[in-house]
């Protein structure tokens, strides 16, 4: 149950009746979305600017993945513990002060460490803001309208990120996408707490700091080991056994308490093995892919960020549009051929990619090479809203909670571990016959997606009896 404090019941009343709140709730959010879409676009020119080789390009990125999942597995119990406000405030600095820090880095080790702050700062702001959403808007209709809008602003942020990244690194320099976060996160300091009451659970949930640092361990070990350990095997060995070791001691750890943050047992059900590793195909097929796009699209035609920026709205705009019909689609095919078709075309896309680099030996085509970027951007625009709703659908009701946090964790797992994947096959990022690997890389995982659907996930008749 939550508890408001420090605002009048009649101040909680206007606040539900206006979109205020959740415009800056979603603004938070949009930030967190921003710094992971414009990022990518700005990613060569800051390799090239601190001196970062290929693992340190992926480190850019999966330091920033691999702390926000660390922290959304006890953000939420710290929220509920000290207030979801609090958290969000706290997070809200953090974020703004790690942003100044990125725009500020000097070197690569200095920037891994403000991205690692950022995403800290990122799971306390999604965390408590989604779960102040609930709370301030308490009837059904303002909530589902709060819901859509801060959802449009997420779409907008991963759909325009790629473009805004590339103008803003292009004309104003790479720094100034993190240091334009700081008006709008003092804009959001300013106003939650004039417009959002606190808000806590009465029994919070317990935490568990042991089972967060052996999962962050056996991630961290394993990007480690594909990204550094494609040049020693022994380097590739020992950090495969290390990620392994940890990931079974966390799953003999959560096993033993009475509220795991993540109980391995969920995945005794087929359904759910499906569905994360559908999670983890289009994490790979998709968002790694897009990391490494731009380094593509310089390789390969010797585009500017500015221009390869606009040329990912190719990608990027179907995350915006295309949503709507997957929900039908979803409903009319039922889970199993839904999923299907989108990894389908998603598979096509990126082996489309693959296929023109091989046949023409250097730099493919661009109306194939365009035609593979739209179809992973409709594929992903299919598959990936419809999979968290599937995960909850797919279990029990006691086991929706821990569903939904599996889908997040999944997610945002399979990012981190696909740009390693990705990188460790990309053995020359400035030959464009180098990345029909990392397509093909991309093709075999989105495949994996295709069949787990096919295999795991269940009928359509199944799936509508929801």
């Amino acid at each position: 149950m939550t508890q408001p404090k420090n605002m009048s019941d009649s101040g909680s009343g206007r606040a539900a009746q206006s979109m205020m709140p959740a415009l800056l709730l979603g603004m938070a959010g949009f930030l967190t979305n921003f710094d992971v879409t414009a990022v990518v676009i700005a990613l060569p020119t800051v390799a090239g600017e601190l001196g970062l080789e290929i693992a340190g390009y992926a480190w850019v990125m999966d330091a920033y993945s691999l702390a926000f999942t660390a922290c959304l597995l006890f953000a939420g119990a710290l929220a509920d513990r000290y207030g979801r406000r609090r958290a969000m405030f706290v997070g809200n600095g953090i974020f703004a002060l790690a942003s100044l820090a990125c725009g500020m880095a000097w070197d690569g080790p200095t920037l891994l460490v403000a991205r690692v702050m950022q995403g800290i700062g990122a799971a306390f702001i999604v965390t408590g803001g989604f779960a102040l959403i609930a709370s301030v808007y308490e009837q059904a209709r303002p909530r589902t309208d709060a819901f859509a809008l801060v959802g449009i602003m997420s779409g907008v942020a991963m759909a325009f990120g790629p473009t805004m990244g590339g103008l803003v690194s292009s004309w104003i320099g790479w720094r100034w996408i993190f240091l334009i976060n700081l008006p709008a996160c003092a804009l959001v300091a300013w106003g939650v707490p004039r417009l959002v009451a606190e808000a806590r659970e009465a029994v919070p949930r317990p935490l568990d700091p042991l089972g967060v640092v052996l999962f962050t361990s056996a991630l961290t070990a394993l990007v480690e080991a594909l990204l550094h350990g494609r040049t020693s095997t022994a380097h590739m060995v020992a950090g495969l056994t290390l990620s392994a070791a940890f990931l079974a001691a966390f799953g003999i750890q959560q096993r033993s308490r009475a509220d795991p943050i993540l109980d391995p047992g969920i995945f005794a059900q087929p359904a759910m093995i499906g569905i994360a590793i559908l999670l983890c195909a289009v994490s790979v097929g998709y968002w790694a892919v897009l990391v490494y796009l731009p380094l593509f699209l310089a390789a390969a035609y010797g585009w500017s960020s500015e221009v390869a920026g606009i040329a990912l709205l190719t990608a990027t705009l179907p995350m915006l549009f295309l949503p709507p019909l997957g929900g039908r689609l979803a409903d009319r095919l039922g889970w199993r051929l839904h999923f299907a078709l989108a990894l389908a075309i998603l598979a096509a896309g990126n082996a489309t990619i693959a296929g023109a680099l091989i046949s023409d030996g250097s730099a493919p085509p661009l109306i194939p090479a365009f035609c593979g970027i739209a179809a992973i951007g409709v594929g992903v625009a299919l598959a990936h809203p419809q999979l968290s709703g599937a995960a909850v659908s797919l279990v029990p009701p006691d086991l929706a909670g821990l569903a939904s946090a599996v889908t997040v964790v999944m997610r945002q797992g399979g990012f981190a571990v696909g740009i390693a994947v990705l990188g460790a096959v990309l053995h020359n990022q400035e030959s464009a016959i180098s990345y029909v690997w990392l397509f093909s890389a991309a093709a075999v995982a989105s495949a994996a997606g295709l069949a787990a659907a096919l295999v795991l996930l269940p009928a359509a008749a199944a799936a509508s009896k929801k």
